[in-house]
């Protein structure tokens, strides 16, 4: 079983790859796909984590990357429910997933 810090690390380390594919694309098309998902799931089932995220997303990508790399608390809270999914290749999330069931079990 996870605990919730292993969740959480597990979880920032998605985040900090979602980063790296953004800052990548001068365009920033995981930006506005987060963007668009973020506003479906909103219209489905309006959750106040959703439109929190509505205000993050809507500002420029530096101050929406503040908000993914963030450690603390909110940033924590805020990556459970991130409509960033999708930015990733199913490789890179799985590799990531491998690395934590990898590091549970040699810890």
């Amino acid at each position: 079983m996870k605990t919730h810090e292993e969740i959480d690390q597990r979880s920032l380390a998605l985040a900090r790859a979602v980063v790296v594919e953004i800052d990548r694309d001068p365009e920033r098309r995981g930006l506005q796909k987060a963007r668009e998902t973020c506003a479906r799931w909103f219209r489905d089932t309006p959750a106040p984590a959703l439109a929190e995220w509505l205000v993050i997303l809507n500002q420029e990508w530096d101050q929406v990357r503040a908000v993914l790399l963030n450690e603390r608390e909110e940033g924590r809270r805020l990556r459970q429910s991130s409509p960033f999914c999708g930015i990733l290749s199913p490789r890179t999330r799985w590799d990531i997933y491998r690395r934590f069931i990898h590091e549970s079990k040699t810890a």
